[in-house]
């Protein structure tokens, strides 16, 4: 559906401008009048909503969006008037966006689905938690939920901020100073030690080695990184790629083990969201690997259902793979026996989430450390060479 470019004045005499998503010329004109403006100039855009997003912002926006959403829907409002004040209360950057997936939902599409069309600022766990809560006709209580998993994680980000600001610092600082030590400091009381005719000890001469083959070399050194992003943007291109990437950071020590975490929990909610709905299990599994875009876990969710379709217990089925935590095993095992798996489903994202949080948090401080133990071991290194060497010298003089 076009989108028009348009330039209006109040009642006050106030002159406005904005974009509008609509099927002709003459509907913008219609909808502005209604919205007591008069049209002075309305002309077609190509502007598509979804290129212009902006890099900084989208979490708060979106969390905006989302809790004027969920304020609004148990108070009975059409989903529409719901989706139009939820962008008014979003950034203006973002109110393109936004009112496509109002103009989508009015055109007769499922909400899930426009806000799947924006997949640069809906997550895949996002579209699926509002899918689900569609199917299962509870969509103001998905929103809730999304509201405060998204408050969770804007409380998390800001303290991952502030706790980055040091560790940050100070690598910039360890950085600066290790280049400072190894490509000023180092060569030229390396060339003073060679002009006297003394011999280099081993670690000196080691350490000159390696400034000077980082002096010739550096073009290819900066080019390393370089490719390897590069290789990263194309082979996320690619489902084979992605599955690749994806099997590599799950085998990274730490790391892996937050990323499993983070994974549970995104399957875990939408789960539990379409069996509290009323869904049979099989269908909401194949609804939970349709909505996650990791293609690892999307195919250890088949293998999941092609076992509980073949009369295998959702939990021994889980305990099978090596992609979920063992916990989220023994939370469905509890809610199979108790007869409540969508609320022990809802329950064990709820704690692989926390988890997923304290485990972030874990990583960032332990940043700090390591980064002060590298870069004191750099310039022990350093000094202990130039000591050596000017040791040696003073040593050969006498």
């Amino acid at each position: 559906m076009p989108r028009f470019a348009w330039e209006a004045v109040d009642t006050a005499g106030k002159r406005t401008r904005g974009r509008l998503t609509a099927p002709t010329l003459q509907a913008v004109r219609r909808e502005l009048e209604l919205q007591g403006l008069l049209p002075l100039d309305v002309a077609e855009t190509r502007e598509d909503p979804t290129t212009s997003l902006p890099m900084f912002g989208r979490r708060r926006g979106v969390l905006e969006f989302t809790r004027a959403v969920a304020a609004l829907l148990p108070a009975g409002m059409p989903l529409a008037r719901c989706l139009a004040a939820g962008a008014e209360s979003a950034p203006p950057s973002l109110r393109p966006a936004l009112d496509s997936v109002r103009t989508r939902v009015e055109r007769g599409d499922a909400l899930a689905d426009a806000l799947e069309a924006i997949p640069g600022l809906f997550s895949p766990v996002y579209v699926g938690v509002v899918r689900a809560g569609e199917k299962s006709g509870g969509l103001d209580g998905a929103f809730e939920r999304l509201a405060d998993h998204l408050e969770r994680q804007d409380e998390l980000s800001s303290k991952l901020v502030s706790m980055a600001i040091y560790p940050a610092l100070l690598a910039v600082v360890g950085v600066a100073a290790t280049l400072l030590l190894v490509l000023f400091v180092l060569p030229r009381f390396g060339e003073l030690l060679t002009s006297s005719g003394a011999d280099l000890p081993p670690l000196t001469a080691g350490m000159m080695a390696l400034v000077q083959f980082t002096s010739d070399q550096w073009i290819w050194i900066l080019a390393v990184p370089l490719v390897a992003f590069v290789g990263v943007g194309v082979a996320r291109a690619t489902e084979g790629g992605r599955t690749v990437l994806s099997r590599v950071v799950l085998g990274v020590p730490l790391v892996g083990g937050v990323r499993r975490e983070a994974l549970a929990g995104g399957f875990s909610r939408i789960l539990g969201e379409l069996l509290a709905g009323g869904a049979p299990l099989l269908a909401s599994l194949e609804d939970a690997r349709d909505s996650l875009g990791d293609p690892v876990v999307r195919r250890e969710i088949e293998r999941v259902r092609v076992r509980v379709r073949e009369g295998g217990s959702l939990r021994d089925a889980l305990a099978a793979g090596s992609v979920f935590p063992s916990g989220l095993g023994r939370m469905v095992q509890l809610g199979e026996e108790s007869g409540r798996l969508a609320d022990f489903t809802l329950k064990a994202a709820e704690m692989h989430e926390r988890r997923t949080e304290r485990a972030l948090e874990r990583l960032v401080a332990f940043a700090e450390p390591a980064m002060i133990l590298v870069f004191g071991v750099v310039v022990g290194l350093v000094a202990l060479a130039l000591l050596q060497a000017i040791y040696g010298v003073n040593a050969g003089a006498l």
